[in-house]
């Protein structure tokens, strides 16, 4: 029997349902949107089904759609880690290395690292992402990513990793002087709180259940893709919430934000260095010298202001 559902086409439905258009998708994959559409076009045929709902502005998955890539997703994260095993079992050191780091951190301190691995001419190509909350985990157990740096909170059930703690990361409560919570009387209460609109920075899992912290039951919110827009949506006064110490005392030195005592605390979040460890502890070569390196970088390094 000849499949009719090949890794190239699930690796297009996949970037089309996560972009939301074919012409997104085929600027992310290197290629014409006329060849992503062939692609979905000659995938239906062969299926005799409908992939996408094309009535609308974006391309949304029917179910037949949502259930191929629900489970076709499995099946590209099995070929890449099979591709990747076979790779490193020839030579011990890897073609391609994904780093995912967390939007709270600054890349500088990432940056500086890569530039140093390259003058090893280990010859790997790097990748690097950035991932928003319970994402640096997804990347890592979802085969996204090699390393993560900066998994934040407890670690999802099931193994397959390694971690290191980096630190604890403490956040406060900030609001733009003109908000109206400015004016209130500290601690602010939960019912002070939960009038007001919160600003949250959306999980960027794929996989996992999407996390959420800091906001209320009940709450209004506006939700925005990671943690700059966070804060400057925080500093428009759009909405309150709870941000990195660091970056709430660089802004209200500058006044553009304040920090306000709360009558119930949020936890300080412990944040870790993590990265693939299915084989046991059989890492490649190229991982090895990022992860000693990676080890080395303190929080204070990694929560640097790049916003100003």
């Amino acid at each position: 029997m000849t499949l009719k559902v090949s890794i190239e086409a699930l690796e297009v439905i996949d970037a089309i349902a996560r972009k939301g258009s074919f012409a997104a998708a085929a600027a992310s994959l290197f290629r014409v949107p006329s060849a992503l559409t062939y692609t979905v076009k000659k995938l239906e045929e062969d299926l005799g089904v409908l992939l996408f709902d094309r009535s609308g502005h974006r391309a949304s998955l029917t179910k037949a759609g949502a259930e191929l890539i629900k489970e076709g997703r499995l099946l590209l994260d099995a070929a890449q880690t099979l591709e990747s095993r076979v790779k490193r079992v020839a030579t011990g050191i890897e073609t391609d290395l994904s780093i995912a780091v967390i939007d709270l951190f600054n890349t500088a301190a990432i940056f500086k690292i890569i530039a140093e691995f390259y003058e090893q001419d280990f010859g790997t190509r790097i990748k690097l992402t950035r991932e928003v909350f319970g994402g640096g985990w997804d990347a890592l157990v979802s085969g996204r990513a090699d390393i993560s740096v900066g998994a934040p909170g407890d670690a999802p059930a099931g193994g397959g990793y390694a971690t290191k703690l980096l630190g604890h990361i403490d956040f406060v409560f900030a609001v733009a002087p003109h908000h109206p919570l400015a004016k209130l009387a500290e601690p602010l209460s939960s019912q002070d709180i939960i009038q007001h609109r919160s600003v949250a920075a959306a999980d960027s899992s794929r996989n996992l259940p999407p996390r959420t912290a800091g906001i209320l039951s009940g709450q209004d919110v506006l939700t925005v893709d990671n943690m700059e827009s966070k804060v400057n949506a925080q500093i428009l006064g759009l909405g309150v919430g709870y941000i990195p110490k660091s970056l709430a005392l660089y802004y209200a030195e500058k006044g553009k934000l304040i920090i306000k005592e709360v009558a119930e605390l949020k936890t300080i979040s412990p944040t870790y260095l993590a990265w693939c460890n299915h084989q046991g502890g059989e890492v490649g070569i190229a991982q090895q010298w990022l992860l000693k390196r990676f080890e080395q970088l303190t929080l204070s390094e990694l929560m640097q202001s790049e916003y100003g």
